[in-house]
């Protein structure tokens, strides 16, 4: 069973699908390394990132949050 792929009205073959990726072969090769390095690193990140704890709030968080400094000119503003 040939593997045929659906293209409009037509299909492609073998041959076609060969050829096809020897030309992506020729325009990108030099890059696909890069771009495969890049995409392990990044795989291998994100699940660092998934086995990793969060981690803990800085500072007390028994004490109430602290207001920021726009809505402390803001209020002096006001005043």
């Amino acid at each position: 069973m040939p593997l045929e792929v659906p293209i409009l009205a037509g299909t492609i073959g073998h041959w076609q699908l060969l050829l096809i990726l020897f030309v992506v072969l020729l325009l990108f090769g030099r890059r696909l390394p890069g771009l495969a390095r890049s995409l392990g690193q990044g795989i291998s990140s994100f699940k660092k990132g998934l086995n990793e704890p969060l981690d803990p709030p800085e500072g007390d968080s028994s004490a109430p949050p602290q207001p920021k400094k726009k809505a402390l000119a803001e209020a002096a503003e006001e005043e």
